[in-house]
């Protein structure tokens, strides 16, 4: 989808951050909005068309979760794409159960954050997912062990891998062993991906 047809929203309470990522993004193209909160976001939010969001998670007046379930009430759709601190990771996955599309932990590259804002923009155009999609990922569920689906999700839930060997009564070494053999066997190259395939595919409301 051409970028001009549609419009980037960032919202970032940190004005260095928006305007750092604004430039990029226009600088590669894109058509960008910036908004200063949440709260500035939900009220011009209506009017919005062709629009996908690049969101901050934790914010002080409304946070990333209650933003998105926010849209959802008002029946405002557009694919949204979190930007997060490591620590939370299990907000993350949390706010993609509620319907976002992406999470990028922090510090990205922007060819990263562009990748995702083009697999974002797809979204506008095409279903999200397709019934062959979900039965390639069924079909490489079922290639993994018994203690690797519990690694699986563990770590979709948001687990850190401390907290998943302390419940599995491993080593945190051996659960990045089942870790990196999940990654490989899903064929996943990150953990947003892994969670959008597992959640298309039900997997994570086992």
């Amino acid at each position: 989808m051409p970028t001009a047809d549609y419009v980037v929203h960032i919202v970032d309470d940190e004005e260095p951050v928006r305007k750092s990522l604004a430039f990029m993004l226009t600088m590669n193209g894109f058509a960008v909005r910036v908004h200063e909160s949440a709260t500035a976001f939900l009220k011009f939010a209506p009017g919005t068309r062709n629009a996908l969001l690049i969101s901050d998670l934790r914010m002080p007046d409304i946070g990333g979760l209650e933003l998105i379930r926010s849209l959802a009430a008002q029946k405002i759709r557009m694919p949204v794409i979190f930007i997060t601190g490591h620590g939370d990771v299990a907000m993350a996955v949390e706010a993609m159960k509620a319907g976002a599309v992406d999470f990028i932990e922090k510090p990205f590259d922007d060819t990263t954050i562009i990748e995702a804002i083009e697999r974002a923009a797809k979204l506008l155009v095409e279903k999200p997912t397709e019934v062959t999609e979900v039965q390639e990922v069924l079909s490489r569920l079922q290639s993994l062990s018994d203690r690797e689906r519990q690694v699986l999700l563990a770590v979709v839930a948001g687990l850190p891998n401390k907290s998943i060997a302390y419940d599995l009564d491993i080593s945190p070494r051996t659960v990045e062993v089942h870790r990196a053999n999940v990654m490989a066997k899903m064929r996943a190259r990150s953990l947003p991906q892994l969670v959008r395939m597992t959640m298309a595919a039900g997997f994570d409301q086992e």
